[in-house]
């Protein structure tokens, strides 16, 4: 049982947004993972099964496939992010209790994301939480290097004047939460159900480590929240 006690010195709430804020069944990145394939297929002009392993590769090496592409190939981001980004939204429910659950929580939350700002305003609005933080931290201020790279994490801290030891990093990425357990934060991994596969996603996607840097874990991100609060 997680003991509210242990986030009583949290004042910044910092979470990433896709398989995050929405639960990774619903299959809303599954879109723009087939647009990003089909991305890499007009840049390299591979068939769709090889240009699906590179895009993999580059996700897995670069920390985004954009950050791939641009060192390898030099595309344009903007280019890239508006035609990946460009899909129906509509999978994404409602969730009030989610909403609420973030709302009650004391002190600053941010969103930390590889995706753009965009982006994120989509999802928060099917959500329900258009006002709920206090910025989107997206791949454009990051300067395009993504988590989970050192540098994507200390420009957010600095922008934003945080205190590592007094804040906190939701990820459903356990790779991307290695650097914040180094600078001091508390960590959480937000899991699909334990019979989640998908056809697109890679084991690495879905891995849950047994290592110091995941703190907390959890599959129901908003029950986690309200226990906590």
């Amino acid at each position: 049982m997680t003991s509210p006690a242990a986030f009583s010195h949290i004042t910044d709430w910092v979470f990433d947004l896709d398989n995050t804020l929405y639960a990774r069944e619903c299959n809303l990145f599954a879109q723009i993972d087939t647009r990003i394939t089909h991305y890499v297929m007009g840049v390299t002009q591979l068939e769709f099964a090889a240009a699906r392993l590179l895009q993999k590769d580059y996700y897995r090496d670069f920390g985004t496939t954009l950050n791939g592409l641009m060192q390898r190939h030099a595309i344009d981001p903007d280019h890239f992010l508006n035609t990946v980004h460009a899909i129906d939204y509509s999978p994404v429910a409602p969730h009030p209790e989610l909403v609420e659950a973030i709302r009650a929580l004391p002190g600053r939350k941010f969103i930390l994301t590889n995706g753009d700002t965009g982006h994120a305003r989509s999802v928060l609005d099917r959500l329900g939480g258009g006002d709920l933080f206090d910025d989107v931290h997206d791949i454009r201020a990051m300067t395009y290097v993504p988590k989970p790279h050192e540098a994507a994490y200390d420009g957010f801290l600095s922008r934003h004047g945080i205190d590592p030891m007094r804040a906190i990093m939701f990820d459903d990425l356990e790779k991307n939460l290695l650097v914040p357990h180094n600078k001091g934060m508390a960590t959480v991994q937000v899991v699909a159900g334990d019979d989640f596969t998908h056809d697109q996603v890679d084991a690495w996607e879905l891995s849950r480590t047994t290592g110091n840097h995941v703190h907390h874990v959890t599959a129901d991100l908003a029950g986690f929240l309200r226990a906590i609060n």
